[in-house]
């Protein structure tokens, strides 16, 4: 077998994978909540500018990290934001650890 079978073997493996489900249905039912969507829209944005402006200056802007945990702790109170949130962690964790047991596998060539 080469590697692109294996890798698309994989691929489908992920796609049947509970966590991919799950994920893919916290996402279809916070699609179906407008008003939701739009809060985690904003959230997201605000806690991807909060990471790249620690990234950029090293330093925390602890009035906007303040409000991203504000809006966080807004949005899980309502179980569609909590679900999503749950299942997207899953699913993150799922391909962080198939990425890093490829990244083992070729550490030798990639330092």
């Amino acid at each position: 077998m080469n590697v692109y079978d294996t890798a698309n073997k994989l691929a489908g493996e992920i796609k049947q994978s509970e966590e991919y489900a799950n994920y893919k249905m916290a996402k279809q039912a916070l699609d179906l909540n407008t008003e939701l969507k739009i809060k985690m829209s904003d959230f997201e944005k605000q806690r991807y500018e909060v990471q790249i402006e620690m990234m950029q200056t090293g330093k925390q802007d602890d009035e906007k990290y303040k409000k991203v945990q504000e809006l966080y702790a807004e949005l899980v109170q309502n179980e569609v934001a909590k679900k999503f949130f749950e299942a997207e962690t899953k699913f993150n964790i799922l391909i962080a650890d198939v990425n890093k047991i490829i990244g083992e596998a070729i550490k030798d060539v990639m330092q």
